[in-house]
């Protein structure tokens, strides 16, 4: 509570002292190819010349955010972007989703510095979040690609864009960051990063620790993230550029517990998991078990056995390698090879009130139950690019190979509940319900030819290949399926085009064809069912596809730029996995082909240099997403009326507007975010309202000689307005009709101070 109001007065003094200036987000830093050419500096960069939709955020963006706040956060003033968490960073990996134009996070494909990231799902079984991989302080630029990614981006799974996230370069010169935060919630984060300037053999290398601790906004538990990075950059005679880093995270998460619009209503937003209330927690269980009315507050509440647990967590370890070795042979042939390592150790953890299948062997009526990770994968990325004349001749591949297990285990509680944490791995299972084991091969290939028709008008075309490989297998075969499965494309097509239409306007259009992966895992993907399930698909279940295309227009010129882009989106072999029971139970799923997805929008963004430290920017984006087919449930007769519905968490409109300052000293922003109403089941009976949320920050950086030079104070406020509404949807899925527990609500107003300072 002393750091919380010693927060509020301070950010309130600050703000008082420089009331007329609103913010900006500040200069932009070097940006890719992408952006060159764009006149408006410290907001969001369209991507000119480009012949598909593309936005950046730079590193500024990013540093003005809350300091531990994930990129993706970021990301949402981008148009066509619907991010939502529970907390105020982002940083809650089991809430926190991005979707672009009515594709969910899974559905796309994530990068760093090349190497894959997997979809960076919760439950991931090829990756890890963006907000594990890299602290935010050493990220760079950031580039969105809204419906046709790369095609030497690494993915399997990007039917609907692509993230591409990039590393801080080394500094030349020797210098130090040190940095501290404190706010609401007891929210402490302090980041220390030391860069060595040129070496004697003409290196340049940095390495950093960042540490990160909040309480729960509501509920009892903790939010704890220690992370270490490190990088080199070595050249090696002129034309040959060595790069390596290394990223280690050790995260741990108390869960915040889904609701339903039911439980909203009867609690409000506040309800969550009763980790300091074993006993209350014990009585549930019990009058589950025994069939007699819940205790109280609970008593009139329908599946009361699900609306609060006694506790459950995220824990995960990772560590990240690579090595990337860049080698110019000629003035128009360059070679680039990227290898990466990345081992991850994860447990998801629910305190079950369910007797099934076994109860703690203490007798209690709670167990800790887990899904366990396990990931060791390896791979390599390599390209050859040669420049002929006015052709840019590019191909490439990817190969991965990747060892995932993944198991269902059972702890022990005793009588009082104080055996276990949560937030420590546990030991000794005394029952493992499941065990499954999945190698997955993965080999993309890709070539394309950018050609320079004439001055204005240039042409990209290419293709690429790929073929996924699983097998899976239950070390302990039960309920869920072993097997092999595969989906190869041989062909997949992209092409697209810009001409210049002045100085200072362009048209670009482009049309791909992508293809998704099968998911090698017990909780997600064909193996998730049956063992007579997977038999009675393997043959015939085919892999999920996009047919997209976009047109658009940009516009830069001197303080203003604007973009304005229309898609047409067709998306086939839609797999749709229906939960056979609430989530905590982990029942076998069913799946399969439910038709296609029709999607079209449009979306527009424009940012403003009205004054010489002040912009106005923003984007608005109109998507419509819904069912082409109807769905039958194979085997039992029944048919979902769905076709014509608006598709599950696939907003109608987006907007966001932005209004900046920055004089080099003093720096800002202030920031509103809208999103309309969101469907959460597939027959669109049950939705969760639309909402208007503001962001405010602003600081100061003292530039004058002495102590104070290199110095910054920066105060953040999120939900400034005290905004109460549903962020998150779908947690736990989404079902065909009415109420269910896979909401999050968004967490309340709360405030920031940071004190950095660079040596």
């Amino acid at each position: 509570m002393k750091v919380q109001l010693f927060t509020g007065a301070a950010c309130a003094a600050l703000l008082s002292s420089v009331a007329p200036a609103y913010a900006q987000t500040a200069a932009a830093g070097p940006v890719s190819a992408a952006a060159e050419g764009n006149a408006v500096e410290g907001v969001v960069v369209n991507g000119k010349g480009q012949t598909r939709q593309i936005q950046l955020i730079t590193a500024t963006q990013v540093q003005e955010a809350v300091p531990g706040t994930s990129p993706i956060k970021v990301l949402q003033a981008l148009p066509g972007v619907e991010y939502t968490s529970s907390d105020p960073f982002g940083a809650y990996e089991w809430a926190t989703r991005i979707s672009v134009r009515g594709f969910n996070q899974n559905q796309m494909g994530f990068t760093l510095d090349g190497v894959p990231l997997g979809d960076m799902s919760y439950g991931n079984d090829n990756g890890l979040h963006i907000s594990r991989a890299i602290s935010s302080e050493n990220l760079g630029t950031t580039q969105l690609a809204e419906g046709t990614g790369g095609l030497g981006t690494a993915s399997t799974s990007n039917l609907g864009g692509t993230l591409e996230f990039h590393s801080r370069a080394p500094s030349t010169e020797f210098g130090m960051l040190a940095s501290g935060t404190i706010g609401s919630y007891d929210t402490s984060h302090e980041f220390l990063r030391i860069d060595t300037g040129v070496l004697p053999t003409g290196a340049t290398a940095y390495a950093s620790v960042s540490n990160q601790f909040s309480d729960k906004w509501k509920g009892f538990g903790e939010q704890k993230d220690l992370q270490v990075n490190s990088k080199f950059v070595q050249p090696i005679g002129s034309n040959v550029t060595v790069t390596g880093f290394f990223n280690y995270s050790d995260r741990a998460e108390t869960d915040y517990q889904d609701l339903s619009l039911g439980l909203i209503k009867q609690f409000g937003y506040s309800l969550d998991n009763i980790a300091n209330n074993f006993p209350l927690a014990l009585k549930i269980a019990n009058a589950y078990k025994n069939s007699t009315p819940y205790p109280a507050p609970f008593t009139n509440t329908p599946d009361a056995v699900d609306a609060v647990y006694f506790n459950g967590s995220g824990l995960r370890q990772d560590f990240l390698g690579g090595l990337d070795l860049a080698w110019d042979i000629t003035d128009d042939l360059k070679l680039n090879v990227n290898t990466y390592s990345h081992t991850n150790h994860g447990v998801g953890t629910w305190d079950t009130p369910y007797p099934t299948p076994v109860p703690s062997p203490t007798g209690v009526p709670i167990s800790e139950r887990t899904t366990e990770y396990y990931i060791q994968r390896e791979g390599v990325t390599a390209s050859l690019d040669y420049h002929l004349g006015s052709h840019d001749i590019e191909g490439g591949l990817w190969y991965e190979d990747n060892n995932f297990n993944q198991a269902r285990r059972f702890y022990s509680i005793n009588a009082t509940g104080t055996n276990i944490n949560n937030l420590e791995f546990p030991t000794n299972p005394f029952y493992t319900q499941w065990y499954g084991e999945f190698v997955t091969h993965t080999l993309v290939f890709h070539l394309q030819d950018n050609w320079k028709i004439t001055d204005d008008l240039r042409l990209n075309y290419g293709f690429k290949t790929q073929s996924v490989d699983i097998t899976g297998n239950q070390a302990i075969p039960m309920q869920l399926a072993s097997g092999k499965i595969s989906n190869d494309a041989g062909f997949l097509p992209q092409v697209g085009l810009n001409y210049s239409l002045h100085q200072f306007g362009e048209v670009f259009a482009d049309f791909s064809e992508n293809m998704q992966a099968f998911v090698g895992a017990n909780t997600n993907g064909p193996f998730s069912t049956t063992q007579a399930g997977f038999d009675a698909i393997a043959g015939k279940l085919k892999p999920e596809t996009s047919d997209t295309s976009e047109l658009g227009y940009r516009f830069n010129h001197g303080p203003f730029q604007a973009s304005i882009a229309g898609y047409y989106v067709k998306f086939y072999n839609r797999l749709l996995t229906v939960p056979t029971g609430s989530a905590i139970q982990g029942d076998p799923s069913v799946l399969a082909n439910v038709g296609s997805v029709t999607t079209k929008g449009v979306e527009l963004s424009g940012a403003w240099q009205f004054q010489p430290h002040w912009t106005l920017s923003g984007s608005y984006s109109y998507n419509d997403s819904t069912y082409d087919n109807n769905v039958a449930i194979a085997g039992t007769g029944t048919v979902y009326d769905i076709a014509g519905k608006t598709a599950v968490d696939a907003p109608k409109e987006i907007a966001n507007v932005s209004l900046g300052y920055d004089n080099g000293s003093l720096f800002g922003s202030l920031d509103a975010s809208y999103m309309s109403k969101r469907y959460f089941t597939y027959e669109n009976d049950q939705s969760v309202p639309s909402y208007i949320v503001t962001d405010l920050n602003i600081g100061y950086r003292f530039k004058q000689a002495g102590m104070l030079k290199g110095v910054e104070i920066q105060a953040n406020v999120t939900n400034l307005t005290g905004e109460r509404y549903i962020s998150t949807i779908g947690t736990n899925g989404f079902t065909f009709s009415g109420d269910y527990q896979t909401l999050q609500a968004a967490a309340p107003r709360e405030a920031f101070l940071t004190l950095r300072k660079q040596f």
